[in-house]
């Protein structure tokens, strides 16, 4: 799963796990959280890991357990899981090394690499504006199930 997919798989689940919270449920199995997802239990274990790496979210283990948020909703923003997730680079430089003796070839790594750091950062701070309970007021608000 590319590094986007990952982090909107994890917003996703952290949003379903806050209206939850909301609604009286102290936590949600795998099942439940993939059913929002509609994807395999497998997959909500493998994103949520890293999160509960990262003290993001809390699990159990064996019959009855589930997932929880570790933290409130409003104390976790998508820069928090975009970093808990280990995603990869927002943009990547050639996967090989360009014809060093042209003149584009030479010099595009190193700016490019310094535009994708100042683009990276301006997302990074977008993103932290963000919360999952805002995401989560947002949704509910714009686009409420019918």
């Amino acid at each position: 799963m590319s590094a986007n997919a990952r982090l909107t798989t994890a917003v996703h689940a952290l949003c379903w796990l806050e209206l939850a919270r909301r609604r009286g449920w102290a936590k949600l199995s795998s099942e439940q959280i993939a059913a929002s997802l509609a994807g395999h239990p497998v997959l909500v274990r493998s994103t949520l890991g890293p999160l509960r790496t990262a003290g993001l979210v809390a699990s159990g283990r064996g019959r009855g357990a589930g997932w929880a948020l570790a933290r409130p909703a409003a104390e976790i923003t998508v820069t928090d899981v975009w970093r808990a997730i280990g995603s990869e680079p927002a943009f990547a430089l050639h996967p090989h090394q360009p014809n060093l003796d042209c003149p584009v070839g030479y010099g595009i790594r190193p700016v490019l690499a310094d535009l994708y750091a100042e683009a990276t950062e301006a997302m990074l701070r977008t993103l932290a504006d963000h919360t999952i309970a805002s995401l989560l007021d947002t949704l509910l608000t714009r686009h409420p199930l019918p």
